[in-house]
Formats: C-alpha cells, structure tokens, sequence
C-alpha cells in the first residue's frame, strides 16, 4: 500500500477539520439565532454541495481560483505561486465540499441547547458573545464532535472535487482516493484492495463513534417519527 497519498489525506483532512471549526462555528452560531427572512438562502448554499455532482463544483472551485480570477490573481501576487493543483488549492476546495458536514450537526447542536439558558444568562448582563461562548458551545460538544469527525472521514474520501482542483501529482496533490484509481488503472489490484479496505474500516471506525458520541446526529436521511 503507497503511504505517501494517505499520509497527504490525512495531512489535508486535518487542515481542513480545523479550518472548518474556524469558519464553521460563527456561521452555525449566527444560523441558530439569526431571524433574517432570508436565511433559507444561505443555508441552501452551505447544503449545495451534498446534492451538486463533484465534478461540477470542482469545476466551478476551479475558475473560481484560477490566475485569471480576483481570488486566484491575489493569491498570486502575495505567494508566488497558483493555487489550482496545489495543496493549498485542495485545502480551499475540500473547506467548500465538506463545509455543510460540519455547519449542519453544529447548527443542530446549537439549535438544541435550551434557549432559556441563554435568556437567562442576558437577563444577568452576559453578553450574547459571552453566553454563545460560556453556555451554548459547551452544551453543543456532542454535534461539534460530530461535525469535526464527519468533515474529516468526508475530506479524507473525496475524489471528484480535489482530482479537478488539484490533479494527480505524487507528494503534492495526490491523495488517497486518487491513488486507488491509479492503482485500479494499472490492474495493480491486490494493492488497490488494501488501501480500500483501509479507508473502509476507518470510515466505518468514524461513524459508529459520531452515532456511539450522538444519538441525535445529523444525517441526510430522514428520521421516522
């Protein structure tokens, strides 16, 4: 088994769960709270990647970044370098494919914490960031280790997204699951089968700890009432 691209999805995988806690967290917390008529809008935004096929917001991410783009020409100018097929390139389109498994079991861990807590704490003069900070996410570590765990196995497997934003390069951009496709290319399968057998166990070692962590874990599947 080539350890190489599993060492550089884990590398990635961490990167991005942790970014994804950054970013997440705040967008989560304002979703929960938030009484904008509009909110439906953003939230349809951050679930677009569940339902649109890799492939196109792969491509999407990759005009989005290129040299010719606002975003891609600043990247330029300041590092030297182009952000598509590098990893900084995968590390900005994997936070984008694996940011609504990690905004939506926030939001739900949010959106569960009793909101006469809160009331309470504003009526003792805590401030709302105070209260979010000391009172709701700490009542919420169920679905914010949910949603850490999830867009890291997420991250760790994706395919389609990071092979056209990042391409195949050895020690660069090639990650694992880009791997298994160059072995089963070369009919190398015996290896093939070692390194998804791999990912198998992991991921299934992932989500038995986020439904063992939360029964009241998000999933794309609706629950029967």
């Amino acid at each position: 088994m080539i350890t190489d691209p599993l060492l550089l999805s884990i590398k990635l995988a961490t990167v991005v769960s942790a970014l994804l806690f950054l970013i997440g967290i705040p967008l989560a917390g304002w979703l929960s709270v938030t009484r904008l008529r509009w909110k439906f809008l953003i939230e349809a935004i951050v679930a677009l990647p569940i339902v649109l096929p890799p492939t196109v917001l792969g491509y999407y991410i990759l005009v989005s970044i290129s040299p010719n783009s606002f975003l891609g020409s600043m990247y330029l100018n300041v590092f030297g370098s182009a952000l598509p097929f590098s990893f900084p390139g995968l590390v900005v389109a994997s936070i984008l494919y694996s940011l609504p498994f990690a905004v939506q079991p926030f939001l739900a861990g949010f959106e569960s914490v009793d909101r006469r807590l809160s009331e309470a704490a504003w009526t003792l003069g805590a401030s709302r960031l105070k209260t979010f900070l000391t009172i709701v996410i700490p009542s919420s570590i169920p679905g914010l280790i949910t949603g850490g765990v999830l867009s890291f196995a997420h991250t760790l497997g994706e395919f389609g997204v990071v092979l056209l934003v990042g391409g195949n390069i050895p020690g660069s951009t090639q990650v694992v699951s880009i791997s298994i496709y160059d072995q089963v290319q070369a009919l190398e399968y015996e290896q093939a089968g070692q390194t998804a057998l791999t990912l198998l166990v992991f991921s299934f070692f992932v989500l038995s700890l986020v439904y063992a962590t939360n029964r009241k874990v998000w999933t794309v599947w609706p629950k029967n009432s």
